[in-house]
């Protein structure tokens, strides 16, 4: 992808630009400007952190009285940031959450880091999108800088919010200035982080994409301006849709290679050997997390759109979509063997969060196993040692249940359970424990592998693949 730093907003000499341009670039370097920030969660949080950091006072918006009231008291969840980080955002003073967002006309800067879910028919749900930038124009004034930062599809920046603000009577380019930067958010990673994961930037004009990579340099360390917002959106699609279709590759190998006997971890071991041309993915239950199950829908919704089907798009989200289901159908089939009817079993599934080691749940596929075991009559329980207990909208039309702690320190608790499903295969876990006292273990992670060469662990528990 063609990309370029820094570039001259003014090519020739002076433009209407540059007068409010100037100013914001100079409150952008000397750190006077008030960097706003709406949406307080996990994409928002750490990029207020980050600004904040940088050395500007941030102003955090989210319509959720109650976590803005834990941000101020210094008590949310500072497991997304790291201890030191969230207690830096606190106790330097110049951070504050509210949910007025009428002092959004106190910023210079506004990034909107607000949630762009799938509708009923996986269509783009852009209405926090909107809301947001709706309350921006609402207080919009000249020199205000605004970027978009969550995921969407090619020409949301400048079809969607930029008549918003123009509706004003001011112009981008030339009295306010509007960009796209994707968010790059991999929850639980340690390595890389707000600050060491480079940032691209594309604006709906020259002056825009000037002044929204000069305010991010601040905050991170690698900043690549592409030539648009267009440009940024479609390769934030592109950077998970190819997560999602090699996702779908590996599923539907495991698949496969498990009807022919043949351990589909062992071939992705054996294939990653190879020093070029080939990435490791690893095959599971299912997607999670809210990127790589939604932004494929962004992007084929948008193809639809002028004519040009995505069709492999399509078919991995079809892949994906069903592993739940296969892995529901493995286990009815390993405790017919053991004479057990799925419908009158009792299943544990371990694991809620969608990946090893956090307590995000958006999208995860342990709710999609939970719900189909229920539909076939199973008695399905769960345990994550990070999720306490579930919230109602998380299974509509299902009590709220409780993590099944006993099971994790009594044998016969855990015993008890027909079958135990490996979903996230969390650290905490003590799978040596679990494969010896379960009766049969349904392994989604490859965690096992190692103590089911002979579909056994040794005394008397099977565990298999799915």
């Amino acid at each position: 992808m063609s990309a370029e730093h820094s570039s001259s907003p003014e090519p020739g000499g002076a433009s209407p630009a540059a007068g409010p341009l100037t100013n914001l670039l100079r409150r952008i370097d000397d750190r006077s400007a008030v960097v706003g920030v709406v949406g307080l969660g996990w994409v928002g949080l750490p990029m207020a952190a980050a600004m904040e950091a940088a050395g500007f006072r941030v102003l955090g918006f989210d319509l959720d009285a109650d976590r803005v009231m834990r941000l101020n008291r210094g008590e949310t969840e500072p497991a997304r940031l790291g201890p030191e980080l969230f207690a830096g955002l606190m106790a330097r003073g110049r951070f504050i959450a509210t949910t007025d967002l009428e002092r959004l006309a106190e910023t210079d800067a506004v990034l909107i880091c607000v949630p762009t879910p799938l509708g009923p028919g996986r269509e783009p749900d852009l209405s926090a999108v909107t809301a947001a930038a709706d309350a921006v124009a609402a207080t919009l004034s000249p020199g205000r800088l605004v970027v978009l930062e969550s995921t969407t599809w090619p020409g949301t920046t400048r079809e969607v919010l930029q008549p918003r603000l123009e509706a004003t009577g001011l112009r981008c380019g030339r009295d306010v200035f509007l960009a796209f930067s994707p968010e790059r958010v991999d929850p639980g990673r340690r390595d890389h982080d707000t600050r060491n994961t480079t940032r691209l930037v594309g604006g709906v004009d020259a002056a825009s994409g000037e002044a929204a990579s000069r305010l991010y340099r601040v905050a991170v360390d690698e900043v690549v301006t592409v030539s648009s917002s267009d440009v940024a959106e479609a390769a934030k699609l592109l950077e998970n849709v190819y997560r999602a279709v090699n996702i779908a590759l590996v599923n539907e190998f495991k698949t496969m290679l498990t009807a022919m006997d043949i351990d589909p971890w062992e071939v992705v071991d054996a294939a990653a050997t190879k020093p070029y041309g080939f990435q490791s993915f690893a095959p599971g239950p299912g997607l999670g997390g809210h990127c790589i199950p939604v932004d494929p829908f962004y992007l084929a919704w948008k193809a639809e759109q002028v004519g040009h089907p995505a069709r492999l798009v399509a078919l991995a989200g079809e892949i994906n979509h069903a592993m739940p289901d296969w892995v529901v159908e493995r286990t009815r089939g390993a405790l017919a063997d053991r004479g057990v009817e799925l419908a009158a079993a009792r299943v544990l599934v371990l694991g809620l969060a969608y990946k090893p080691d956090i307590d995000d749940v958006r999208g995860s596929p342990s709710f999609a196993l939970l719900t189909k075991l229920w539909a076939a009559g199973a008695q399905a329980d769960y345990h994550d040692p990070l999720v306490a207990q579930t919230r109602p909208e998380w299974l509509p039309g299902h009590a709220v249940l409780h993590s099944i702690d006993a099971a994790m320190t009594d044998d016969e608790v855990l015993a008890a359970y027909d079958a135990v499903i490996l979903a996230t295969d969390h650290s905490a876990y003590d799978l040596a424990r679990v494969a010896r006292v379960a009766r049969l273990v349904v392994d989604t992670r490859g965690a096992l592998r190692s103590l089911r060469a002979d579909g056994s662990d040794g005394s008397g528990g099977t565990i298999i693949g799915a």
